[in-house]
């Protein structure tokens, strides 16, 4: 099939079907019962539910469409064998796209162009069917997928926004627009955004993890934690990563009002054990482990367990921002793997796709081997390879949230150096995050130490 970069570049399809899903959307089927298939993949998805899997069981329809939405939910396993297992149900996609509409031809060529590792094509892809088709909210959904993976905020606030004036019914939507604005450090536009997904469905766990975010970043601490703890028996139907992602920010909030007990119970509870398997859950995990050491918390035989489960990733890199975390886990558990997974990401760097090779090796490396210095205690090394990259760190994706893991170990680098230098850089940084978040008992107890490190304990006693 010919490469195809814009929808102009796409076949004349077939008449129109006259089956719609959920959306008001028409899709092509052969069986009319695989419409409540097509159904649970497009709701679910922009819901974060678990139903959205159900589309496999539709599988065995020939409709494009039916296929795309297969081989898109096998690259979210986010893992080597995510592509191959892709390559299937796309080929079977690409064969029948003559007869698939417009807009279903566009989603199949965005997600071929995701399984092609073209991921600047699969971005301009899904803002055309923003832009043409603004209903299709599972195109928007997965283009913010991608745009969040390279740190983009302004492309996912812009992929929301173009469908959000024929899609305002649709609370998902909102949700999607509030985590884009937050992103783009728009706290007010977040919050209002977020707050209108909730007044037309409470049960809308992206705005809330959006709100969370607000909350976390204004440093409204009590009040984040007030309102994830009160919205949180909603959290029931969900895929594993959003129901364990909310929880691991309830943690957040635990650990900076230096609610200890309390937090590590989140995370045995909420956080660990729901999908071991999975990627996201995987991450989740080491980075809660790592900001609760950080945090002076001790976290026992933890590491252990989740090491287990990162060994499977040795061969993966499919995002730096994961294979990061994987390493520092592995790390931390004193695996000698992480050795391996070093090895295999400095070599990978300069093969990975032109989208993304800047960032594998510009950020990915660099980090990668401060990481590991850190979990070994060589503090000179994490200070050097996490200062090479923190500057440019947005380029391998996750939110600001997750990324100040990062920022948070290179800060503790700094203060275990314990040198007049790299003590002066800790203050800094650690009084200009207390002045934004004075509710926080860990920042207090962090900056302390500096102060009384640096022979100003007065000061200490003053800032806390």
């Amino acid at each position: 099939m010919a490469q195809v970069t814009t929808l102009e570049d796409l076949p004349v399809s077939a008449a129109p079907r006259l089956l719609t899903d959920s959306l008001g959307n028409e899709v092509t089927l052969d069986d009319p019962a695989s419409l409540s298939a097509i159904d649970d993949f497009v709701g679910g998805f922009i819901a974060c539910e678990a139903r959205a899997a159900n589309v496999l069981e539709a599988a065995d329809d020939s409709g494009p469409l039916v296929q795309a939405y297969c081989a898109a939910l096998q690259m979210f396993s986010e893992s080597r064998d995510g592509v191959p297992n892709a390559r299937p149900f796309l080929a079977r996609a690409q064969q029948d796209i003559g007869r698939a509409t417009v807009r279903e031809q566009g989603f199949i060529a965005a997600v071929a162009a995701w399984v092609d590792g073209d991921i600047d094509r699969a971005i301009a892809l899904h803002q055309a069917q923003a832009d043409q088709h603004p209903r299709d909210l599972a195109s928007v959904k997965l283009g913010q997928y991608h745009c969040f993976n390279r740190g983009d905020g302004p492309g996912m606030l812009r992929l929301a926004l173009s469908a959000l004036p024929h899609a305002a019914d649709v609370p998902y939507l909102h949700g999607m627009v509030a985590f884009g604005y937050e992103q783009c450090h728009r706290m007010r536009e977040a919050e209002a955004s977020a707050r209108r997904a909730l007044a037309i469905c409470r049960k809308e766990p992206w705005a809330h993890h959006a709100l969370g975010h607000v909350m976390l970043t204004e440093g409204r601490l009590s009040e984040g934690l007030d309102f994830m703890c009160s919205v949180s028996d909603s959290w029931t139907g969900l895929n594993s990563f959003m129901v364990t992602h909310n929880w691991w920010h309830v943690a957040l909030f635990l650990i900076d009002l230096g609610r200890d007990t309390e937090a590590l119970a989140v995370y045995d509870r909420h956080v660990w054990g729901v999908a071991k398997d999975y990627a996201q859950d995987q991450i989740g995990a080491v980075s809660l482990l790592a900001r609760f050491e950080l945090a002076g918390i001790e976290v026992g035989r933890r590491w252990d367990d989740v090491a287990t489960h990162l060994l499977t990733r040795l061969n993966d890199h499919t995002l730096p921002f994961l294979d990061l975390q994987y390493l520092y886990g592995l790390a931390r558990a004193g695996r000698p793997e992480a050795d391996t997974l070093l090895q295999g990401v400095v070599a990978h760097a300069p093969l990975a796709p032109a989208s993304s090779r800047a960032a594998w090796e510009r950020v990915c490396v660099p980090a990668a081997h401060g990481l590991l210095a850190h979990a070994r205690g060589d503090f000179a090394g994490a200070i050097e390879g996490l200062g090479m990259a923190l500057p440019r760190l947005a380029e391998i994706g996750g939110s600001h949230a997750q990324r100040d893991l990062f920022e948070q170990i290179h800060l503790d680098a700094l203060v275990k150096r314990g040198q007049p230098n790299t003590l002066a850089a800790a203050q800094g940084l650690l009084q200009q995050q207390l002045n934004t978040q004075p509710e926080s008992l860990r920042l207090r107890w962090q900056t302390a130490a500096v102060y009384a490190a640096l022979g100003l304990p007065r000061v200490a006693t003053i800032t806390g």
